[in-house]
């Protein structure tokens, strides 16, 4: 498991609460042979709208390499990584106005 040089503001417990969420999640969002294209980043900001929590699976034609896609994808969408594994992102991003049944809930600690 790959998970080092995070620089975000999530606190150990949010950031393992939310990897056990997202142990179960399928990627939303493929990033392939086009890279990070407007259009790309629309969809990856759609989904975080919807689902607060997202995987991002990067294509085998993708230009970007994960370390680099680990760095542009929260920076572009104004998220947070979670988790690097392979070639797989999960990102968050709060969305205050989701309704409360939907709503991720993340630990004080």
């Amino acid at each position: 498991m790959e998970s080092e040089d995070f620089n975000n503001t999530l606190l150990p417990g949010q950031r393992r609460h939310l990897r056990s969420l997202g142990h179960s999640l399928s990627p939303m969002v493929f990033i392939g042979k086009e890279g990070m294209t407007d259009n790309l980043i629309n969809s990856i900001n759609d989904a975080l709208n919807a689902h607060e929590l997202i995987k991002i699976k990067l294509g085998p034609n993708c230009p970007l390499d994960k370390k680099t896609a680990s760095l542009v994808v929260p920076q572009k969408t104004n998220s947070e990584l979670v988790q690097l594994i392979g070639k797989i992102l999960l990102v968050y991003r709060d969305n205050p106005e989701q309704k409360d049944k939907n709503k991720i809930r993340l630990p004080k600690k």
